[in-house]
């Protein structure tokens, strides 16, 4: 799956069910590994990865709302420089 962020505002107590129901997300179109990460809970600030075709959708539905920017890249993690 080439996947992409983005980042939605939800209630403080959400979780990744309650935000795939309000974003109305199949499960094929969400990283469950990688679950909804709180960015600024205080805030209802979370971080979803998903497909990349789903992230347009998201982002191509909200317009120019700030709720869903993104979507952002997601670039590989890797070790800088020699192994130790």
């Amino acid at each position: 799956m080439t996947s992409v962020l983005i980042t939605v505002r939800l209630p403080r107590d959400a979780t990744l069910e309650s935000a795939m129901r309000k974003l109305e997300l199949a499960e094929d179109e969400v990283d469950s590994s990688y679950g909804l990460v709180p960015i600024d809970p205080d805030e209802g600030l979370y971080a979803l990865r998903v497909t990349e075709e789903t992230g347009r959708r998201i982002h191509a539905a909200a317009g120019d709302s700030t709720h869903y920017p993104g979507p952002y890249s997601n670039p590989r993690i890797e070790p800088y420089g020699p192994a130790s």
